[in-house]
């Protein structure tokens, strides 16, 4: 659907309304380098853009008017002492809404006690959606894939510093029918729930927080899919932003977990065996 969906969480539906609005805002009134600008660090340590900050200032600014606590990319952890925490990153693919690639996304998640029971992603870009909550029936449906051999993979870019993260992210591009690189985690995992794509994954890096995945848990459970780790960690809430994950996002249980188990062997081989001809480093 386009816009957001009168149905989801008052907190949830407001962060989105306002981070539609601000994305238009900031990228009408701001030039990309303006916008590409690093003005600090956020929560998790990694640098801020410029675009970052003035999407991000006016969801909390919205989020204000609801008792929620909220986790986020930049600010880190708001304690307002509520059962329910919203987790989001306001901005999804940062580098791309800076650079004027279309392909960025506001995503988030509600946590009740602690459980992710409701998620909304939105294109910035076009304002289309995918909103699910658990235990309603939802339209999104995945393709339904099992197994990787000529799957099509949307992938974290490979690390060729990383020889074992390299080792997974080309043992993954071998099996698969094809492979992408869209530098958006939340929208890529909601292209999987919707059936666009097979699989979305980060090759053992460790990159993803839990803002780049709360979302996609509960939008791929609500399409038949499933999100795992490679190592096997649970996803679940945590409020220390520095905690990584490298997540699996796939149509199917059976898909997930051999998504995973083939990037954990490739990358443990990959680090343990010295680089031969041909072999990426």
């Amino acid at each position: 659907m386009v816009g957001v969906p009168g149905e989801a969480q008052p907190a949830l539906a407001a962060a989105a309304s306002a981070a539609l609005e601000a994305y238009s805002v900031a990228t009408a009134e701001h030039d990309r380098a303006a916008l590409a600008e690093v003005v600090g660090d956020g929560a998790d340590g990694t640098p801020t853009m410029r675009i970052d900050v003035l999407v991000e200032n006016a969801v909390l600014n919205a989020l204000s008017r609801h008792s929620v606590n909220v986790l986020t990319e930049e600010t880190g952890w708001v304690d307002n002492g509520s059962a329910l925490t919203l987790v989001m990153d306001p901005v999804d693919g940062s580098a791309n809404a800076a650079a004027g690639v279309p392909l960025s996304a506001f995503s988030a998640a509600v946590a009740v006690d602690g459980a992710f029971t409701e998620a909304l992603t939105v294109w910035l870009e076009t304002g289309r959606s995918w909103w699910a909550k658990a235990g309603t029936p939802s339209p999104l449906r995945t393709t339904g894939r099992t197994s990787l051999p000529g799957a099509a993979v949307s992938l974290l870019r490979p690390h060729p510093a990383n020889p074992g993260a390299a080792s997974a992210w080309w043992e993954v591009a071998r099996r698969a029918g094809r492979v992408r690189i869209l530098s958006t985690s939340c929208l890529e995992g909601a292209l999987v729930a919707q059936g666009a794509t097979d699989a979305f994954a980060d090759a053992a890096t460790d990159t993803h927080r839990l803002v780049d995945l709360a979302a996609s848990v509960v939008l791929a459970e609500a399409g038949g899919g499933a999100v795992r780790d490679v190592f096997g960690r649970p996803i679940g809430l945590d409020t220390d932003l520095t905690r990584r994950w490298s997540g699996v996002v796939a149509a199917s249980p059976e898909l997930a977990d051999e998504l995973a188990s083939v990037l954990h062997d490739a990358y443990e081989t990959g680090r343990t065996t010295p680089a031969g001809p041909g072999t990426p480093t």
